[in-house]
This record gives C-alpha cells, sequence and structure tokens, in this order.
C-alpha cells in the first residue's frame, strides 16, 4: 500500500503560504493607510497661533499717532461655508460633520443652513478684534447673516455692525459694498472678501482673500495677521494695499 503523495501536499501548502502573504500584505496595507489618515487628520486639526506681543513703548506711541481703523469682513466662503437642504452637489464631502446648524424660515419655508468655519476664524477674530473695530458686510440675506454672525461672535461683542444684502449694490449682475456707507474716511476703512465685485469701487481699500469650501489645512486667515499687525500702524490703508503684490491662489500676501 503506497502512502500519500507529498507532492500535491507541497503545492497545497506553497498555495496556502502564498494566500497568506497576500492576505497579511492587504491587512498590512490597510493599516498603513488608516494610520496615515489619522495621523494627517490629527496634524490638520493642530492649533496654530500667531504669537502677539506686547507693544513696545514705541510702537504704543506710533499707534496712538493714528486713527483706530475699521476691518470689514465678509461672510460666505471667506470665514465660513455653508450649505442648505436640498443641495444637489455640495463642495464639502459627505459625512463631514458643520460647526453648527442654523434654522431659519426664508418665504415661509423653513430652511436649515449647515455652516462650516474656516479653519483658525475664532483665533483671527480673537487677534483682529483686539486691533480693529470689526464690521460684517455680506450680500446674503439679513435673516440668514444676522444668525451666522452671532454664532461667530458668541457673546464676545465683536462683531455689533452688521450691514446685509439690503446695504449692497446690485452693479454688472453682482453685489457690490459700499464702504463709504460704513465710514467716510477711506483712509482708514478696508474690506477682506474673496469676490473682487465687492469691492470693485474700492481697490485700494481691499485685501483678497482665496475662497474657502472645505480645505482643513487651510491657513488663509492665519497668513494674513502679520500684514494685518503691521497695518494697523499706518497713517492711510490705500498707500499700503495700493502698492502691494497679493497671490490669491494662497491667500497671502508675495510681496510687501
Amino acid at each position: 500500500m503506497r502512502g500519500p503523495n507529498p507532492v500535491p501536499m507541497l503545492k497545497q501548502l506553497q498555495m496556502g503560504l502564498r494566500a497568506f502573504l497576500v492576505l497579511a500584505s492587504k491587512i498590512w496595507t490597510f493599516i498603513c493607510f488608516v494610520f496615515r489618515k489619522n495621523t494627517r487628520a490629527v496634524i490638520q486639526h493642530q492649533t496654530v497661533k500667531y504669537e502677539v506681543s506686547p507693544l513696545s513703548p514705541l510702537s504704543k506711541h506710533r499707534l496712538s499717532m493714528v486713527r483706530r481703523k475699521i476691518l470689514v469682513l465678509d461672510l460666505d466662503e471667506t470665514l465660513i461655508h455653508s450649505h442648505h437642504d436640498g443641495v444637489v452637489r455640495q463642495t464639502v464631502k459627505p459625512g463631514t460633520p458643520p460647526d453648527f446648524v442654523l434654522k431659519v424660515t426664508i418665504d415661509r419655508h423653513p430652511v436649515r443652513f449647515f455652516v462650516h468655519k474656516r479653519p483658525h476664524v475664532d483665533f483671527f477674530l480673537d487677534v483682529v478684534s483686539q486691533w480693529y473695530t470689526l464690521v460684517i458686510f455680506t450680500a446674503s440675506m439679513e435673516i440668514y447673516g444676522a444668525a451666522v454672525a452671532d454664532k461667530l461672535d458668541n457673546q464676545r461683542g465683536m462683531l455689533q455692525r452688521r450691514y446685509y444684502r439690503q446695504h449692497c449694490t446690485m452693479d454688472y449682475g453682482s453685489y457690490t459694498k459700499n464702504l463709504e456707507m460704513i465710514s467716510m474716511d477711506l483712509s482708514s476703512i478696508f474690506i477682506l472678501d474673496n469676490s473682487p465685485s465687492a469691492y470693485r469701487s474700492y481697490p485700494d481699500n481691499a485685501i483678497p482673500i482665496k475662497s474657502w469650501f472645505s480645505d482643513p489645512m487651510d491657513t488663509a486667515l492665519l497668513n494674513l495677521l502679520p500684514v494685518l499687525d503691521a497695518l494697523r500702524f499706518t497713517q492711510d490703508v490705500r498707500s499700503v494695499l495700493g502698492r502691494i503684490c497679493t497671490r490669491i491662489d494662497s491667500g497671502s500676501f508675495a510681496d510687501l
């Protein structure tokens, strides 16, 4: 009586080992993917700060010689991004939780807005509110814009002056914002807005910023802090902003 043939058994063992190695390779690849994804998420949510140093006596004196300036802030795609019920193509990845949800009634219809805050916006507002008088100027409807501003302000009293769609002017199919409605002194007022058409009449009183929708790695607001820190010392913002070469793609200034 002949014993079992060792050749088929060896082939089965080799096939089993090969299948095990393939499975192990897939598991390792998946583990590496999860590790990289979680590492990236941690990096993306790290708190980045701009060190605000105390002013020297000389800097305090220089600041006392100029007027406190007004920084006008846009909302949508500048400080926040939102979408509402019924949007077919969302710009935010499905499943991304909003920072807050607004429930408003428009034309007798209840609408929910899912609002995402631009990275570092809370820190940005905390810092610039110490340097400037802040004004919200949005082309959105007041019922929505006021609710967003309330959430961003969070009872800190930073965003008390606000202007909405009814304060805008329709020009060439887009809304423009009249800065002289806020202050007749154009030497001491400027706007931060992602839409060039909004400040068409005031190119020397504007800082462009790249539109933001969902990028968690965005640092545009942080990039602006050194410029805003220095701009408060100027006599006339137009003398600086009118000569600055900007890079809208990065949301930062290239040359000063």
